[in-house]
């Protein structure tokens, strides 16, 4: 299915460069038939599946501004299932963020999200072996967060920890004031 977001009338003559280098503006300056090269013609790619939880988290495609990534992907190889989970925040099964304000309801809401991808593909906390960790304000919630996590991975009784970086960034909606990214690894089964 096409989604086009951008307005193709108000392209810059920079963007019109590009998009032809890539083939997909024509020199008319129109949608060409743009044709998906071959992927990998002498070796397969690996094989992504897409993981989804709907009772609990939506997919970014279905928010009311639609966004281009899969909450996870599980890659298959060598008897080992890797998950990569995208920044996960405080989101609910219709795509409206919870607990505006509350940045402990948050991320305990985030911890729920990223339980329930990682559960969707057989894994636990136990299997999660790196989190980047995007704080809107890291000064004012570091503390807290830190309080919350350092609780919450010891009910979990992670030993060793995952390896972990702590950001200050802007998140994507102003009203989410934290978001995890998760990489988990397990042996397949």
């Amino acid at each position: 299915m096409e989604k086009v977001l951008i307005d193709l009338s108000k392209l810059t003559d920079g963007e019109q460069v590009e998009m032809k280098k890539l083939g997909i503006l024509s020199e008319e300056h129109t949608i060409s038939d743009f044709i998906t090269p071959t992927v990998h013609e002498t070796r397969p790619p690996i094989e992504k599946h897409v993981v989804h939880v709907p009772q609990v988290l939506n997919e970014a495609y279905d928010y009311q501004k639609p966004s281009s990534f899969s909450r996870a992907l599980r890659l298959d190889f060598a008897g080992y299932k890797v998950l990569l989970i995208s920044g996960t925040a405080s989101v609910n099964e219709y795509g409206n963020p919870e607990h505006i304000g509350d940045f402990k309801a948050q991320l305990w809401r985030t911890y729920r999200n990223i339980t329930s991808l990682l559960e969707a593909e057989g894994m636990s906390w136990h299997d999660v072996v790196r989190t980047t960790n995007y704080l809107r304000d890291i000064e004012r919630d570091y503390e807290e967060f830190n309080k919350i996590r350092t609780t919450f991975f010891s009910w979990m009784n992670l030993d060793p920890l995952p390896a972990s970086t702590g950001i200050q960034a802007r998140l994507c909606w102003e009203t989410l004031l934290v978001e995890l990214e998760v990489y988990a690894i397990c042996k397949a089964e």
